[in-house]
């Protein structure tokens, strides 16, 4: 029996929040909004990325590593930040950024994980504000490269300056921006850039639709079901919008006052 893109989703969704197989789960998402895609030249064009990064030279230091990375992806295969038409939902999907070859921070990093994760090297996204980095670790070496400029290596001045670009001129650099986030949290990310574009554009339905394949993922992730149930009343689903809302309501440690107000509402609505 064919896994379903559904399939895969709740399989990671019913397992560990880290390490999680990111490309699978990210061109699944992108079956989800197109289902007579095709992935398995996406798969063969992400084996040919691993192989050309294979037949560099052996990397001595996290910096050969992440050269090898920029010089396949960056350099080879023309990968980088679609910074023209930065809010075209076609940057946070899989399929449509290796088509184009230029995406996101968020996306070009899944693959940049991707490939360092297939030489067996260890790389992990970053809780950096506003921008998606990567923390490329080469037996204690480390390096932070940015999947949107080409793989390129950023240093502490230059993460200041994104900072501050970011959050204003009197930021400063925090431990908590260098920690590392889980696979799951990526997911989540890339998911949560549509969503918000899609809610930009008016589209509560299109939102709502995001959530729920977010809820596959993360389905214990319970402000998710609030979010849902309310972008689901903006798009007159109530039974969906009920459903969502009694879910969150059911898994509150104390009653929230104001989804009850509004669950009454809406039950109202549908007598």
């Amino acid at each position: 029996m064919t896994e379903t893109a559904e399939d895969i989703l709740r399989a990671i969704g019913a397992g560990p929040d880290h390490p999680i197989d990111l490309v699978a789960a990210a061109l699944a998402l992108s079956e989800l909004d197109d289902a007579c895609a095709e992935t398995s030249p996406y798969h063969r064009h992400l084996d040919d990325l691993v192989s050309c990064v294979a037949g560099k030279p052996a990397p001595r230091s996290a910096l050969d590593a992440q050269g090898a990375l920029q010089g396949v992806l960056a350099e080879d295969f023309g990968y980088r930040g679609d910074d023209q038409t930065y809010d075209d939902l076609q940057n946070a999907n899989l399929m449509r950024v290796i088509d184009r070859r230029k995406g996101l921070p968020v996306a070009l990093g899944i693959l940049y994980i991707h490939v360092a994760r297939a030489q067996g090297w260890t790389i992990e996204g970053l809780g950096f504000p506003g921008h998606f980095l990567l923390r490329l670790d080469w037996n204690g070496d480390r390096v932070v490269l940015d999947p949107f400029h080409a793989g390129m290596v950023r240093s502490p001045s230059d993460l200041r300056t994104l900072l501050q670009t970011v959050q204003g001129a009197g930021a400063e650099l925090q431990p908590q921006h260098y920690q590392g986030v889980t696979d799951l949290e990526i997911l989540l990310r890339l998911q949560n850039n549509v969503k918000l574009r899609q809610m930009q554009m008016g589209d509560s339905a299109r939102a709502a639709k995001v959530i729920e394949h977010m809820l596959l993922i993360a389905p214990g992730l319970v402000e998710l079901w609030r979010e849902l149930g309310l972008v689901s009343v903006n798009a007159g689903a109530i039974k969906t919008a009920i459903t969502a809302l009694e879910h969150y309501q059911g898994a509150l440690p104390a009653h929230n006052h104001d989804i009850a107000m509004l669950l009454d509402r809406l039950r109202q609505q549908l007598n």
